[in-house]
């Protein structure tokens, strides 16, 4: 095919704010996972599909399974969907609590 450009598992993107590598990131409405470190307005490479480990909102438990969104303000997942954007879903339960601060997400690169 003479148009086909990539698979589109990583694309190059902006930086939003600064990131390193492994913390998720919301460019419009493409959620990806930093593939290294990048200043606010460089560009980086992000992983749009997979299962990463993620930061998520400490005190909330999770299921298998739960809808996982993308809380930007925060700079962390959630699994409230209000004014979140939507990124995959919990492969594994997670304990609600405080020290509770990281998650499982398969992401969902058609968002």
């Amino acid at each position: 095919m003479k148009n086909y450009v990539q698979p589109g598992n990583t694309i190059t993107l902006t930086a939003p704010y600064e990131v390193a590598s492994g913390d998720g990131m919301l460019v419009g409405a493409i959620f990806g996972v930093a593939a290294g470190d990048a200043a606010n307005g460089a560009t980086v490479e992000a992983a749009l599909v997979g299962v990463f480990d993620l930061k998520k909102t400490a005190s909330q438990a999770w299921s298998a399974g739960a809808k996982i969104y993308w809380d930007d303000s925060a700079r962390e997942c959630t699994t409230v969907d209000t004014s979140n954007t939507a990124i995959g879903v919990a492969t594994e339960a997670v304990a609600g609590g405080a020290g509770d601060v990281i998650g499982r997400v398969r992401l969902n690169g058609s968002f």
